[in-house]
């Protein structure tokens, strides 16, 4: 961990606290600080860091703090606008965006925070097909005769 690094770990530290910064040093193993983008309708947090002084590693100024602890936390669980917003797609947040708002307010149909599902496979509720052919090997089933 160079100088600059370390700096910029306890300055974080310093701006969200002992308790929060304890919490994302088990959770992510660095501290972060930035400003609340806003929340989705699941719950996670959407937050920014936008220094000039000393900025993050590069492409990572955005974050999700997700509702759900470890290990249920889940890339799928982020609906598709908040995806864009967090890999620079857009610009803005969601909520900020004029393009997301004019779409959203303009189109019934498509509202995509409340038609979006996360990725269940590996849970109980993953798809599975239902076979309605006929098995092609059958098991063997011994015929015993009766005694006599």
């Amino acid at each position: 961990m160079s100088g600059q690094s370390l700096y910029r770990h306890l300055r974080n530290w310093y701006r969200v606290g002992l308790r929060d910064g304890w919490a994302q040093l088990n959770e992510w193993v660095d501290v972060k600080a930035g400003r609340l983008a806003g929340t989705d309708k699941f719950g996670n947090r959407y937050y920014e860091n936008l220094e000039e002084e000393m900025p993050e590693v590069p492409w990572r100024q955005r974050w999700v703090r997700y509702a759900q602890e470890a290990p249920l936390e889940n890339a799928s669980q982020v609906p598709s606008e908040w995806h864009a917003w967090l890999h620079h797609t857009r610009l803005n947040a969601p909520h900020e965006d004029e393009v997301v708002k004019k779409i959203t307010a303009q189109t019934q149909h498509w509202r995509p925070a409340e038609t979006h599902v996360e990725n269940l496979t590996g849970t109980r509720g993953a798809f599975t097909t239902y076979n309605t052919t006929a098995p092609k090997l059958y098991p063997w089933q011994p015929k015993v005769a009766q005694r006599q």
